[in-house]
């Protein structure tokens, strides 16, 4: 299997120049050896939109015109949908039934059609959907276009400090820290790269154990609150963690709630439960984490209101 390489990820950057905020690293107030990188500033609120946009950039004129597709808890789904307005392409995407409201009602406010099916159909029904109405699907993870476009997240951590120990980057589907991982082992193979996930969504840490994909059905997933990061690997994704990623820790949902209370009060940022799991780890697993200077991914900030002052008033 073809791994994204150092060559796609900045032919990715060149492409979403211009279109996708270049977040800054910025230090905590908590930690002195620890920089946040807040994808939650991107302007759909997470860094889904760097995949997202250099996935529908590369795309003939005339796909683009017929329109494009995805599945997507919400925020994968924002991210197209946000490009695909730009672009003047038609955006559907199928979102899970159970996904946050605020992440739905944003989907559709950005112009995009949205299907709400059970869990387990989301990638059935848009393939369904693409092959009747001849859509270009462009899936949240499982693509080398948008792992090339995520990698330009770790692209970024490395220009701005390119002697840093560690990487902690949150792990759903596995895009993010494929490409994350993939600029890291590259540009600072002295470095490590750390993933994170919920306890109760620990199917990358458990398939990386056991040498092969293991899926964790949705009566598993959806305990955690970091919805974001319900989805298993793919075959691709897991390729990519298996040689290139380095460790995965997990962490509690007491700790997640934690980790976004911290970020509000003492960072000032908005962020999600899934946003908030690298941070976690920092927080509350550091004995289990390699030494020096941290960067932890904060990968976005699109939460329901009650859940973010549920957690900030704990």
């Amino acid at each position: 299997m073809d791994l994204v390489t150092i060559d796609d990820i900045r032919a990715a950057a060149a492409s979403i120049a211009g279109w996708v905020v270049r977040t800054p690293l910025m230090p905590v107030l908590w930690d002195d050896d620890l920089l946040i990188k807040p994808e939650s500033l991107q302007p759909v609120g997470s860094f889904k939109l760097r995949g997202a946009t250099h996935a529908l950039a590369g795309l003939p004129p005339a796909e683009r015109e017929r329109g494009v597709i995805t599945h997507s808890s919400g925020n994968h789904g924002q991210a197209l949908a946000y490009a695909a307005r730009i672009a003047g392409a038609p955006c559907t995407v199928v979102i899970p039934e159970g996904a946050p409201a605020v992440k739905v009602e944003q989907v559709r406010a950005l112009g995009a059609e949205v299907v709400l099916v059970p869990p387990p159909q989301r990638l059935h029904e848009a393939r369904r959907i693409a092959a009747e109405n001849g859509l270009t699907l462009i899936p949240p993870f499982d693509d080398p276009r948008v792992i090339a476009g995520q990698g330009t997240v770790g692209l970024e951590i490395i220009e701005d400090l390119p002697d840093l120990d560690v990487v902690l980057v949150p792990v759903g589907g596995g895009g993010l820290a494929s490409g994350v991982a993939t600029a890291i082992r590259e540009l600072a193979p002295e470095a490590a790269v750390i993933g994170v996930e919920p306890e109760y969504a620990a199917d990358a840490h458990q398939s990386l154990a056991a040498g092969e994909v293991v899926v964790w059905d949705e009566a598993r997933t959806y305990r955690t609150s970091a919805d974001g990061l319900r989805t298993s690997l793919s075959p691709l994704t897991f390729a990519h963690l298996r040689e290139r990623l380095d460790d995965i820790v997990t962490v509690t949902e007491a700790e997640i709630a934690a980790a976004m209370a911290r970020l509000v009060r003492d960072a000032r940022l908005v962020v999600e439960p899934s946003g908030a799991v690298a941070t976690a780890a920092r927080l509350f697993r550091i004995n289990e984490l390699p030494r020096g200077r941290a960067v932890a991914v904060v990968s976005g900030g699109n939460v329901d209101p009650a859940v973010l002052a549920a957690a900030v008033t704990a």
